[in-house]
């Protein structure tokens, strides 16, 4: 890509399409030549806008982060609502990118696309080697849908598509909603929240001499293994392939991780300790773990010469500051 390059950023309000807006302007590419539009502005389930939208727009590259995503109560409960608009914005943006002769596109899918029981690490190769995870399954068929067209579109016509699997994300703009957040930021509002009950608690003349009492409960039984990059590590990685690497290079699919993962319990620990809450974690067994571990093998993104660079610890810190920043916003919004 050249700095001058017209770069359409599919998603860009997202967590990981924003975090490749940050990266590619700090990186210098120019403002003017990035196309972005809103969900209003453009709907990606629409073929015939996507088609005029390319037609008039005529993107060379393209970053393919626009999705429905949720987690695992979200997947569970609005299964065709994730199959169905995945399926249509993949199928829609990779058609016309093949019509238009776009250059180069890159797709994002998930970590969620390997079977339920994949061996630990995941590498590329486990793809498709046994059953999903049936709380998000759907999600993961429209995933490797998504895989598979741009193969498909590379081996027949000769395109060059690439498709990167990220782990888990988290970071600036993340999506707070307790009913269809991923479990991080989740966590992250749900300590806040205490935080703050607790901190009143402790201005009212009952408050108990024993200090603040209340509890968060967490989801499961905290022992999943869970892998979380920050997203502009993220945005980094895309970029840095986008810059240096063909689809012929990489393959079908490639990893994107930190190569480490946590307990459940784990993060949970450390997110109190990101937000300063103190009181209790208490994991509710009634509700579901989900996949036991996901752990991306990233040695082939070692082997190209990219790693993440952001720590976990680090990055809940700097995610909670963003989320104290946008309660500020919307706190100025409704005065």
């Amino acid at each position: 890509m050249l700095l001058d390059s017209k770069i359409y950023v599919a998603g860009h309000r997202g967590l990981a399409g924003s975090a490749i807006v940050r990266r590619l302007l700090a990186g210098g590419y120019s403002p003017q030549s990035l196309v972005l539009r809103t969900h209003k502005e453009l709907d990606l389930t629409d073929q015939r806008a996507v088609r005029g939208f390319f037609a008039a727009e005529k993107p060379e590259y393209i970053f393919l982060a626009a999705g429905k995503v949720g987690g695992i109560h979200a997947n569970n409960i609005y299964r065709a609502d994730f199959i169905y608009q995945n399926l249509m914005i993949e199928s829609n943006i990779i058609h016309a990118s093949h019509r238009h002769g776009v250059k180069k596109l890159m797709f994002l899918g998930s970590s969620c696309i390997y079977p339920k029981h994949a061996p630990q690490p995941m590498k590329e190769e486990h793809l498709l080697t046994g059953v999903l995870e049936p709380t998000n399954e759907p999600y993961a068929i429209a995933k490797i849908a998504g895989i598979k067209m741009c193969a498909s579109y590379n081996r027949q016509y000769g395109t060059n598509f690439i498709s990167v699997m990220p782990t888990n994300l988290y970071g600036p703009g993340d999506n707070y909603d307790l009913q269809n957040s991923h479990v991080l930021p989740a966590l992250i509002r749900k300590m806040h929240e205490a935080k703050l009950a607790s901190q009143s608690s402790a201005l009212s003349p009952q408050h108990s001499a024993l200090g603040p009492q209340s509890s968060v409960v967490v989801w499961g039984t905290g022992t999943p293994r869970r892998e979380f990059m920050y997203s502009d590590d993220l945005a980094d990685a895309c970029v840095f392939l986008m810059e240096r690497h063909d689809a012929k290079d990489i393959g079908e699919l490639i990893n994107i991780g930190v190569g480490e993962d946590h307990t459940i319990r784990e993060i949970a620990e450390m997110v109190q300790g990101a937000v300063g809450f103190t009181g209790r974690l208490h994991f509710d067994a009634s509700k579901p773990d989900g996949t036991p571990q996901k752990l991306l093998d990233v040695s082939r993104m070692a082997a190209l010469g990219w790693r993440a660079k952001t720590g976990l610890m680090l990055g809940l810190q700097q995610a909670y500051r963003d989320f104290l920043d946008h309660q500020k916003e919307r706190s100025l919004v409704k005065v």
